[in-house]
């Protein structure tokens, strides 16, 4: 898993540095878009990874306890939505880096 997430990263990092246009005058390769786009993709890899391990944890505990899948599922939704509220606070911060 350890050579897959940095072989996942150093993909993304290479796509990311070769796909952006020469920078300006003055202008460093980690301002503006750059920064942008490497905070967003981390985001979203945290966010798949946080969210796989919570609906891994809620069939776990619907498997030991079928009569508590109700308030499991429930506290699983509330939970993936605010997982996923980071990644769309880093989207703003991004538009906002722009």
């Amino acid at each position: 898993m350890k050579k897959f997430l940095t072989t996942a990263f150093l993909f993304t990092l290479a796509s990311f540095a070769f796909a952006q246009a020469a920078p300006a005058a003055g202008k460093s390769l980690f301002e503006g878009q750059f920064v942008a786009h490497l905070s967003l993709a981390i985001a979203a890899a945290g966010c798949g990874l946080a969210q796989g391990k919570a609906v891994v944890a809620a069939c776990e505990g619907v498997a030991r306890n079928p009569q508590a899948a109700g308030n499991i599922r429930t506290t699983m939704i509330i939970g993936l939505a605010l997982i996923e509220a980071l990644v769309i606070y880093v989207l703003v911060a991004a538009f906002a880096i722009k």
